[in-house]
């Protein structure tokens, strides 16, 4: 071998030295900005208006209402359906002379998986992305100086893939529809979130131009890879919220689980109506998530009293507070923190898997507090049928740690779900209770969506108060109509597999999960 091949060969194996050092410096790089948007994107400080906890306000009795939608069904299979907060949604809509505000994580027709042919998605459901639409446009028709916005969560748009014809519709009559930047929430998928900023939302394909089915539903609509793309972010501004004017310069609202959202309208669901300035902290929250959305536009000022802050409460009357994101957390691993030997905790749930309020439910459980925890089996999923995660495997941990302390019943779904979001504090005379829009899971309790809760506390013989216990009691004990039955024993659904334990585990701590 002559000294030139020697020289070419020792030449080449440098190159692909160089080669290999290239490749390996990029790729490091790429893990340390991977890393380190992790680690940015899951701390960085929320937009202003977020994470609010406001000061508790003194509100007369009258002016809190609770609402409730059951679902149900005879010993014969027939659907028994009782439902309260969609026409008092509406009623607000009609009543508003100034201005309404609408903030709805699911406002569309889709109904999911078509092919079911037994339980909810089978049963003839109420239109209630059309009832609203159809509000709201005859409301700007008779007064054309109404006011409306309407923010949504992209997932309406099928992240961008599907436009909403709805949403088409209102526009052209002047409402303000505002499409939330969740790009400026902190994300809770952090392994997948990460690269999709480096790399996919600059080069993730159209959302409109494509052959992949609609995430959210079995009809003819294609999206492109863009949609899919942003959808797999599990992110969501999942608030469910009516604000308006009362038609007398007076503030009124609507904060609960309700979606309006066809395929959900025959979900369990639970909702506040509260007229009043306790109010005015979830409005000016509502309009910050508009602001840092792109929207440029005003709502009349509505005159509102000068609130009683918390102390001494007159007679009929409740204390109010508005909690959202990371706020509903705070207060309510402080009430179950400290509940004592013989206070009462009752829970309905959809999702329950957040680790510092399961640790929280055990601690009290060990003091001597009653805790009684009605739950969906996590089964159903607009015509889809799930593994039963957190809520199966999570009903085994607590009832093992507690030793059967956490008492656990199933309510009994039958294609629908059990949606509502309540938890009820007992000590001695006095009652607290947080309702809304937030799962006890990371997602929605640890700052990630954009979550909407009010917090009332009362007398345990206060009408609401007492109102609230006869509605667990009802469905713990099934007292329901025509001999129907609302819930089941905890063997009906447990999941005690090592398996299913440590799935829910890791998709909670990781956020690769719907829930």
């Amino acid at each position: 071998m002559d000294s030139s091949d020697v020289t070419v060969k020792a030449a080449a194996r440098a190159q692909q030295k160089r080669r290999r050092w290239l490749r390996r410096g990029f790729g490091g790089l790429l893990l340390v900005a991977w890393i380190a948007t992790a680690i940015y994107q899951t701390h960085k400080s929320l937009p202003p208006g977020l994470r609010v906890s406001s000061a508790w306000m003194t509100v007369p009795s009258g002016d809190v209402r609770l609402l409730i939608d059951t679902t149900t069904a005879d010993p014969y299979g027939r659907p028994i359906v009782q439902q309260q907060i969609f026409d008092e949604m509406l009623r607000i809509v009609g009543s508003a002379r100034g201005f309404i505000l609408v903030d709805m994580f699911l406002f569309n027709s889709w109904r999911g998986k078509l092919t079911s042919t037994t339980g909810a998605n089978s049963t003839p459901q109420r239109e209630l992305s059309r009832e609203l639409r159809d509000a709201l446009l005859d409301a700007r028709r008779r007064n054309p100086q109404l006011r409306i916005l309407l923010i949504s969560d992209p997932v309406n748009d099928a992240y961008g893939g599907a436009p909403s014809a709805d949403f088409a519709l209102l526009r052209r009559a002047g409402v303000d529809v505002v499409t939330t930047d969740l790009d400026r929430l902190r994300d809770s998928n952090p392994v997948y979130s990460s690269a999709w900023r480096l790399l996919g939302q600059w080069w993730g394909g159209s959302a409109t131009e494509g052959t992949l089915p609609n995430p959210m539903d079995d009809g003819p609509d294609k999206v492109g890879i863009g949609a899919w793309g942003r959808l797999l972010n599990l992110k969501a501004n999942h608030r469910k919220v009516l604000l308006a004017d009362d038609g007398a310069k007076g503030l009124v609202g609507l904060i609960g689980s309700l979606n309006a959202h066809d395929g959900s309208a025959l979900h369990s669901n639970m909702a506040l109506a509260v007229r009043g300035p306790a109010l005015q902290p979830l409005l000016d929250s509502e309009t910050a998530i508009a602001r840092f959305s792109g929207w440029t536009g005003t709502l009349p000022v509505v005159s509102v009293r000068s609130p009683s802050l918390a102390g001494p409460a007159p007679t009929a009357s409740l204390q109010v507070q508005v909690l959202t994101e990371g706020s509903i957390r705070d207060a309510l691993l402080e009430r179950l923190r400290a509940a004592r030997s013989g206070d009462e905790i009752s829970v309905g749930m959809f999702y329950l898997s957040e680790r510092d309020t399961v640790r929280a439910l055990l601690a009290a459980a060990a003091r001597g507090t009653i805790i009684r925890l009605i739950l969906d089996p996590n089964k159903d999923a607009f015509g889809r049928q799930k593994n039963g995660i957190p809520a199966r495997p999570l009903a085994a941990e607590l009832t093992a740690a507690s030793q059967g302390a956490i008492k656990i019943r199933w309510y009994r779904t039958r294609g629908e779900q059990f949606h509502t979001k309540v938890v009820m504090v007992r000590s001695g005379t006095r009652l607290w209770a947080t309702l809304g829009s937030a799962n006890l899971t990371r997602r929605n309790l640890d700052d990630y969506n954009l979550e909407a809760n009010v917090a009332v506390e009362m007398p345990v013989d206060a009408p609401l108060g007492a109102e609230m216990l006869r509605w667990f009691d009802t469905l713990w004990h099934n007292r329901g109509p025509k001999g129907s039955e609302y819930t089941a024993e905890l063997g009906t659904y447990v999941d005690s597999s090592q398996g299913s334990y440590w799935a829910y585990r890791l998709m909670e701590a990781t956020g690769l999960s719907s829930f």
